[in-house]
Parts: structure tokens; sequence; C-alpha cells
């Protein structure tokens, strides 16, 4: 066993009591709020999440919401349902899918890849991918559209800068709708929006400013992905949340985080990040990781460059200060 499996060890059940101590005192110290309303997608953030609130504040103070649309895994509403009603929490869905079409969400994603992938049309499905193995050269992180046609033949193109931005800023509706019915329903209710990032998701900038990057309060972004699972199992999520790999649940074929952005599996992500944060040399990393020193340095630059390249989703509007008055009266008059 390498060195590293202890690293991400916590005491879930201490911390458990402390995230929802946290969440109690924001809630009416800062938010003066009477609840909490979570957005729940059957993942295991979100299931966590959900589980902090209700330990927090009680089942009678959070409310539950859940947003399919088209291309939503019918197992992620199931998952979510099973967990809020043993959570005993109320709840409520919400289908996406009629505002995402006025919006144009899918039209505006499919016309991009139709100028790719010229026979796709309707029926078929799609997700974007990074090439993997991408830690044993330099080669740059371009993306790919991957199509299937609805008799199951699978091709690959690579993705044009204009295409792959067009793609992702339709599939980013889907965030940002759902930001605002959370708000909807924390506005009516007088409730909080609780937030799910991880501090993987956090720190590397794997969310939508404005979408699933907004919250009120975030009782995990300090925690890792791996130990965000011990919360789960100490909170007694359902094992079919915490045994289902992570997917974003975005695009109409199964696509999971590591295709989509991260170099790595979520568990050796998180491993990779603390030793980064640790200030661990690629070597030292390397050996108490089990991976080769050359992999390392590509991780620990691939880290470096996404905070550097996402910094700005973490920012808040700048604020651009008006020119002193007082200068401006006292200039001299020309003419």
């Amino acid at each position: 066993m390498h060195p590293s499996h202890e690293w991400l060890t916590i005491d879930a059940s201490t911390v458990v009591k402390e995230v929802a101590a946290g969440l109690r005192s924001h809630l009416g110290d800062s938010l003066k709020r009477r609840g909490f309303v979570v957005a729940m997608s059957g993942g295991v953030d979100s299931s966590v999440a959900a589980g902090l609130a209700v330990e927090a504040v009680g089942p009678r103070r959070v409310f539950g919401l859940f947003m399919p649309e088209r291309d939503s895994d019918p197992q992620s509403l199931e998952l979510a349902r099973e967990w809020a009603e043993k959570l005993g929490i109320e709840y409520t869905v919400e289908d996406i899918a009629g505002p995402l079409d006025a919006l144009g969400c899918y039209q505006r994603r499919d016309a991009a890849i139709r100028r790719v992938v010229p026979e796709y049309e309707g029926g078929w499905k799609s997700k974007i991918v990074l090439p993997g193995n991408r830690l044993d050269s330099d080669r740059l992180n371009t993306y790919s559209v991957v199509v299937e046609s609805p008799d199951g033949v699978q091709s690959t193109h690579r993705l044009p800068p204009a295409e792959y931005r067009e793609i992702v800023a339709s599939t980013n509706f889907k965030q940002r709708v759902r930001k605002t019915m959370e708000y909807f329903h924390a506005d009516r209710l007088h409730y909080g929006v609780v937030g799910t990032p991880n501090r993987l998701e956090y720190d590397q900038g794997f969310f939508v400013k404005g979408g699933d990057g907004l919250a009120d309060v975030k009782p995990i972004a300090h925690l890792y992905k791996t130990q965000v699972y011990q919360l789960a199992h100490a909170l007694g999520v359902p094992s079919g949340v915490t045994d289902r790999p992570p997917t974003t649940d975005t695009y109409s074929l199964p696509q999971s985080q590591e295709e989509f952005y991260f170099t790595l599996p979520a568990r050796t992500m998180d491993l990779v990040l603390y030793a980064h944060n640790r200030g661990m040399d690629a070597r030292e990393a390397a050996g108490a990781l089990g991976m080769k020193e050359d992999q390392v340095q590509r991780a620990f630059r691939e880290i470096s460059q996404k905070r550097v390249t996402t910094r700005y989703l973490h920012l808040s509007a700048l604020l651009v200060e008006p020119v002193d008055e007082i200068r401006i009266h006292s200039e001299p008059v020309v003419g």
C-alpha cells in the first residue's frame, strides 16, 4: 500500500457535526434566512450537501429540488428521490427541458456539432471528451466530440475552438437555468441556497459561473472528493449514490468527469492535488502515489494552469471606481 492511503482520512462523524454547526451559524448570523434549498442531482456531492443541511436545521427546513432535462440519466432522479425521502425533506421536480428549449440550448449545441459532423441530426447522441493518457505526453489537451447515430455507431471528431466554445456555452444554460430555479424557490421560502462543489471542483474551476458556482453557502468546498465519500457513509447516503461513478450528467452520452475535465480519476486527482497543496516535489509525490515522476510533473502543471485559466470564475463583479470628482472639477479649463 502506498504511503498516500491515509492522507485524506478524516473523522467523518466529527466533520459532519462541525459543518452542520457552521451551516446553522451562517444561516442565522449572516444569511438571515429560515432554511436551505439544495439542488439534488443524484450524485454524492449534492446528496452529502442535503444530508448536512438536514443535520444543521432539521428536515422541515430543507427543500430538495430535482431538475432533470432532456439529456439527464433517469437514474439520477430516482436516486435523488430515494435520498430525499429517506431524509424526510419536502421536494419537488422541475423539468427544465422547456426553458432550455426556449433558450435554444439544444439547437445551438446541435448546430455547432453539425458544422463538424454534417450528418448529425435528431435522434443522435453526443458528448465532448479530452484525449486519454494525458499524463504520458506533453501534447495539447484538445477536445473532440463523440457522436452516436440511432443505430449505435460511434465516431470521434476533433473540435475546432469555435465549435467547442459554442457547445460548452450552450450546455452551460443547463446549470444557469437550474440556479435560476433554485433562487426562485429560495426567495419564495426565504431560504438560502446551498452550493455543492467539493474542493477538487472548486480549486480547479470545474463549475459554471452564474450556474453551479453560485450559492449562498458552500459546505463541502474545503473537502476533497474522497472526504465527501467518507461523509456520505457517515450520513447514510444510499449505496446507489456512493457506488455510482461520478458523471457530469450533462450530455446525452454517458460522460465521466475524467474524460471531460480532470486528468485522472477523482481519487487519484485528490491525492495529486493534496500533494501539490502540501508543497511536495514531483519525485516525493511520485514515490508516495506509485506514479512516474514525469506524470506527477504534468499533473502539477495542469493543476497550476487550471487555477490560472479559471481564476475569473472565482471573481466577484469587478467595480470600476468613479474618477475623483474633486480632481475633475479642479482641472483647468482649456480654450
